[in-house]
């Protein structure tokens, strides 16, 4: 994946030789402006761009024009990169690198220089020195035309995480300003509205995923309107924000965020002057809110008086109490730390030296803030933290005098004891000094529990039973604490809780591990230590909610056998060897001693202590271990002379590769290749634009023509290249691919769209982004050309997680769509949604995780027998999760025409994104290539799988997957797997683009184990190869075993990051009189679309060598399309 770019303001052709290295190109500074020179080759990223102030795209860059635009600007530097980008600054952020990575060559001059990928040619204007003021331009759209919006400042967002959530077009899908964002964002009854990228629009009502003011003010929000250049329309990772109705945003780049009223921890009446309670914020011991840990006076016992004299002492203004022991002080918070979004739930720890008072939890931090007025602003320094705003002492009205206005249904239940064997109750409510029995339980009301306790006078807790066999005290006078607020009222005591409730109370015992009534198989086996490394490595957060049954049950769900809960919230999955290998070893029990949340009667853990429970008995997931022969074998080929971006392999027996232009490594290539297995050799086809990142098919016309779908940038994404396979193995081809993207063109531009060939024989092509990482295109269309395009809510919701969809006719009518986390079944005529299939299951602690690219894994269609009665099977291997990038380690698979689908997980023996999966004539699947870790793009993904494994759906759930032969070759990004007709499977490419890997140009065949048994292969003549649904068509067939035959089709394929675009397996009926064979064809085409397929003659589960048959006709007269003097068409029939 490229770097996101600006959106391309222009849409024409992006020449070849503007995206590809040349060694006779250069720098060119005589035609810079005066006072430019050279400055050198930089280091850049999408994360961290090394010139920030302006920016823009042009397919005729060239590095004069760029520093031409930087020095009408008023910037020092400019830079070149990736051959069509402009960048300006007044701050380099980067270091210099080998001046041999900028290589390619500008759009606008083949003869100069324009970077490369995160790579950038900086020019530099010598008369600005450092000490000269610099004019920074200032984004122009306050002035705001649509009545109730207010301009509120430029905010932050990111593709993989959009700060308002909803993208929404325009009317008329004009050109975007300002005022018709509003405008739409109004109409759907939204209340923030942001531009963004020169041409986006999106909505929401409250920010996400961090959004936040920006902390470099307007400088990025810098793009100019689309539609009009008067107005600033955001930027890069960066949105101008409106407001509608009463809003405090002054668009002046500061916002007052709205009074949000935070129940603040039992800590409230403060002794140390100056000092107010600000609540319970989160923190991490590996990165924490408040940077600086002090002792307090004489290491005494911990209090919060203790801890604040010791930050004010040291000169700060912020303190924190922690897990009972501890104090931390800063002036700004760190590394993401915030109000809890549990509220005070997890600062239940009381103080070790006044257990009057908390101090604060595991990962919890009671803050206080130093002002002198009762209030402090402090300004977060961490991410997505923003400005915080702490809140005021919660002020309750006193009570009547009495208890006497209670809630319908609560009364008294007595005067109960605290302490004995710890907490009674859990959720502690805000100190107040003006504490009544009315307010504490019209608060505990409020929060849904059926209990409420008031002690000593001020404190207040909440929840629905009773804890470690809590007991009234000896006599009930002994609460006899006057409540703060009302001295008429009594309030409980020291270590005494005055007790109302809604019903009968429950009092349980001390926590103890569960070990009964356990999901499964389940058994506990002790309290395991813990530490980083973690013990079991895939981590649950459930806030609140936490039991054992909860975890165990997740993690066996996902097909993990070891399981603990730690810390009373956290849930770890693993495998039963994870805790040997990081020398885990069981401990005390009384050394777990949190309750868990979710259920109090049990423990989860402690700090650095799981309740540890294994899977006992028949194992969740059987993997088969074949040896030798039966694990296959990896074979070298040779070299290709590219790396293909799509390999499909043609009717003449030879396999077509197509490559990015773009980014090419390759110097002088054409874009396109024809490699011969019977010779081993390749030859040299061309394309006329850049197919980086296109859909490909096999027609069902006569000669089952290749088409080619899409591109990168500019013209490209509209591009339609056709391909007539001519010659044989062995036997020359002079045949080349045939584009005109003036004549024959999208009606959308498409970067990483699908194809599929439709029932009735026409193709339909769905989704994409507008040119690289540009806009989504969330729209369908059709081949022939028949109407408009159709918008799909779906896609430009779930952009970017969507590219590259699985698409699949359905045999009950209807179409299959698969993208990021979701699947529907569209209708086959008017594309309407019939039916929403449940969310897609991810990682066993991230249901976001996605199965399209970027998070790329991979669907095939598993195997349709005769009579067809079953429903069809779909199965999807491996993906990844959005932000951190951990790679899933599961297939799924379900049946999308049951009247309640489900999908089923299994796990596999390793994580795998980018995968690829080849349909084997058998029936199996072979899933290989991939990395374990990262997401599909370049530089975006490490640590190989070399592992290939076998999935056999003929076998038991979670019996199916065998582990096979090794590769000693990295398949990343860009490698492709298809079937060959002898039934290897030919293994290409991986193009990283990163330090430290290669650029993979060697192919492989693996060798499946059919083809390694010692048994001759079978054979067998045909003459009818064009198949009517239904008909029955004989064939000769030679069985040197003597066994019994069988049959598959494998549907004509072409392979693109992870996506088998044609395949489909079918075993159809057939009957056989000795040598003679009759095979009954498909009934219809929506058990298998018209189209190309391969036919094998299996005996004893070896293959034949395949022959290509057509099923279907050409129902679309594909044949006959198109009609341009610029194509060659074979016809109609």
């Amino acid at each position: 994946m490229a770097p996101p770019l600006l959106q391309l303001g222009s849409l024409s052709l992006l020449l070849l030789s503007a995206v590809t290295p040349s060694l006779a190109a250069s720098v060119n500074t005589a035609s810079l402006p005066t006072n430019w020179s050279y400055k050198g080759c930089y280091v850049d990223s999408v994360a961290a761009r090394v010139l920030s102030g302006s920016a823009y795209n042009s397919d005729t860059q060239t590095e004069e024009a760029c520093a031409s635009y930087c020095d009408t600007k008023g910037f020092k530097y400019a830079g070149v990169e990736y051959g069509v980008e402009c960048y300006c600054g007044n701050t380099l952020t980067s270091a210099l690198g080998a001046e041999t990575d900028c290589a390619m060559t500008c759009g606008g001059d083949a003869n100069e220089l324009c970077g490369g990928p995160n790579r950038m040619n900086v020019f530099e204007n010598t008369a600005i020195s450092a000490s000269t003021p610099v004019t920074t331009p200032v984004p122009a759209n306050t002035n705001v035309a649509v009545a109730g919006w207010t301009a509120g400042g430029c905010y932050t967002d990111t593709v993989a995480a959009r700060s308002l959530p909803q993208g929404v077009p325009v009317a008329g899908n004009a050109p975007m300003t300002v005022e018709l964002c509003l405008a739409a964002c109004q109409a759907a009854g939204y209340k923030i509205a942001g531009v963004e990228y020169a041409s986006q629009c999106y909505c929401g009502n409250a920010f996400a995923n961090g959004g936040a003011l920006a902390p470099d003010g307007n400088a990025l929000c810098n793009m100019p309107c689309d539609g009009n250049a008067a107005e600033m329309c955001g930027g890069p990772d960066r949105l101008n924000v409106f407001f509608f109705g009463d809003s405090s945003n002054t668009g002046t780049g500061t916002t007052t965020a709205p009074p949000v009223t935070t129940p603040l921890p039992s800590t409230s009446a403060v002794a140390v002057a100056g000092w107010t309670a600000g609540g319970c914020y989160t923190d991490t011991v590996a990165a924490r809110s408040l940077p600086q840990g002090v002792p307090v006076a004489g290491n005494a016992p911990m209090t919060v008086e203790l801890c604040l004299a010791a930050c004010q002492a040291a000169g700060y203004k912020i303190a924190g109490v922690e897990y009972a022991s501890q104090c931390y002080c800063g002036n700004a918070f760190a590394n993401g730390g915030a109000l809890a979004p549990d509220g005070n739930a997890l600062c239940n720890m009381p103080c070790d030296g006044n257990k009057a008072e908390m101090c604060g939890g595991p990962d919890r931090l009671n803050v206080f803030f130093y002002s002198g007025s009762g209030s402090t602003t402090v300004s977060g320094t961490g991410t997505g933290t923003g400005t915080t705003t702490a809140p005021p002492t919660n002020t309750q009205p006193a009570g009547s005098g009495t208890a006497t206005k209670l809630p319908a249904g609560w009364s008294y239940k007595g005067c109960w004891v605290d302490n004995n064997q710890g907490r009674i109750m859990n959720g502690p409510q805000a100190d107040l000094t003006t504490m009544t029995i009315e307010s504490c339980i019209a608060t505990c009301v409020a929060a849904g529990y059926a209990i409420a306790g008031l002690q000593y006078s001020s404190q207040c807790f909440c929840d629905n039973l009773l804890k470690n066999s809590a007991t009234l005290a000896a006599v009930d006078t002994m609460c006899s604490t006057p409540c703060s607020g009302s001295s008429v009222e009594i309030c409980g005591g020291g270590n005494l809780d005055s007790v109302y409730a809604s019903r009968d109370i429950e009092v349980i015992g001390p926590a103890a591990p569960q070990k009964s009534a356990l999901p499964g198989l389940w058994q506990y086996k002790g309290c395991l230590m813990d530490q980083d490394p973690k013990s079991l490595p895939e981590k649950i957060v459930y806030t609140g909610t936490n039991t054992p049954n909860k975890c165990l049950k997740a993690c066996s769900d996902y097909g993990y056998n070891a399981a603990g809960m730690e810390y009373g919230e956290e849930c770890y999955c693993g495998d039963k060897s994870d805790p040997s290998k990081q020398g885990a070893k069981l401990v005390a029990e009384s050394d777990c001693s949190t309750p868990c949340p979710g259920d109090a009667r049990y423990l989860c853990g402690a700090g650095n202590r799981l309740s540890y429970y294994e899977w006992v008995g028949a194992p969740i997931q059987n993997y088969g271990f074949p040896q030798g022969a039966a694990a296959g074998e990896y074979v070298l080929l040779g070299t290709a002379p590219v790396i293909a971006l799509i390999t499909t392999q043609g009717l003449n027996g030879k396999v077509t590769f197509v490559e990015k232009s773009g980014t090419s490594t390759t110097p002088g290539s054409t874009g396109a290749y024809e490699w011969d297995p019977s010779t081993n050799t390749f030859r040299t086809m061309h394309v006329k634009t850049d197919v980086f990142c296109s859909a490909g098919l096999v027609l069902p016309d006569k000669v089952g023509r290749q088409i080619n779908i899409g591109g990168w940038s500019g013209d490209s994404t509209y591009g339609i290249r056709l391909y007539w396979p001519d010659g044989s193995p062995g036997k020359p081809s002079v045949n080349d691919w045939q584009e005109n993207y003036q004549e024959l063109a999208l009606q959308n531009g498409r970067w990483y769209p699908s194809a599929m060939v439709m029932a009735n024989g026409s193709i339909l092509v769905v989704g994409g982004e507008n040119g690289s990482n540009g806009p989504p295109v969330p729209t369908l269309e059709l081949l022939p050309r028949a109407g408009g395009t159709l918008y799909m809510e779906w896609l430009q919701r779930t952009d970017p997680y969507n590219l590259y969809p699985f698409l699949a006719v359905l045999p009950s009518g209807g179409i299959f769509v698969a993208y990021y986390n979701e699947a529907i079944i569209l209708d086959e005529k008017t594309f309407a949604t019939q039916k929403k299939l449940p969310n897609i299951p991810g990682a066993v602690n991230n249901p976001l995780g996605g199965r399209t690219y970027p998070l790329e894994g991979t669907m095939v269609l598993l195997p349709q027998h005769a009579p067809y009665t079953d429903p069809l099977g779909v199965l999807i291997c491996g993906g990844s999760t959005p932000y951190g990038g951990f790679a899933i380690d599961n297939c799924v698979s379900t049946v999308p025409e049951a009247t309640n689908p489900t999908w089923v997980i299994e796990k596999m023996p390793s994580k795998r994104v980018m995968s690829c999966i080849c349909a084997l004539p058998d029936g199996t699947y072979l899933i290989l290539n991939g990395a374990h870790v990262g997401v599909a793009g370049f530089g975006l993904a490490s640590d190989p799988n070399h592992n290939a494994l076998l999935y056999d759906p003929s076998k038991p759930i979670n019996s199916r997957i065998s582990i096979m032969a090794n590769t000693t070759i990295d398949r990343f990004y860009h490698s492709e797997a298809i079937l060959l007709q002898d039934g290897r499977v030919l293994v290409t490419g991986s193009d990283p683009e990163t330090d430290g890997l290669q650029q993979e140009y060697r192919i492989e065949a693996f060798i499946p184990p059919y083809l390694k048994t010692g048994r001759p292969v079978p054979s067998y003549t045909i003459t009818n190869k064009d198949w009517k649904y239904g008909a029955t068509i004989t064939v000769t067939v030679t069985l040197p075993s003597g066994g019994v035959p069988k049959f598959s089709l494998m549907g004509a394929e072409s392979s693109t990051h992870g996506n088998s675009m044609g395949q489909r397996t079918i075993f159809p009926a057939f009957k056989c009189t000795g040598n003679t064979c009759t095979i009954t064809a498909p009934p219809n085409a929506h058990v298998s679309p018209p189209g190309w397929h391969q036919l094998f003659l299996l005996e004893g589960g070896v293959p034949s060598k395949s022959q290509y048959v057509r099923i279907g006709g050409d129902p679309g007269n594909l044949g006959a399309w198109p009609k341009l003097s610029d194509f060659n068409v074979p016809g109609s029939g």
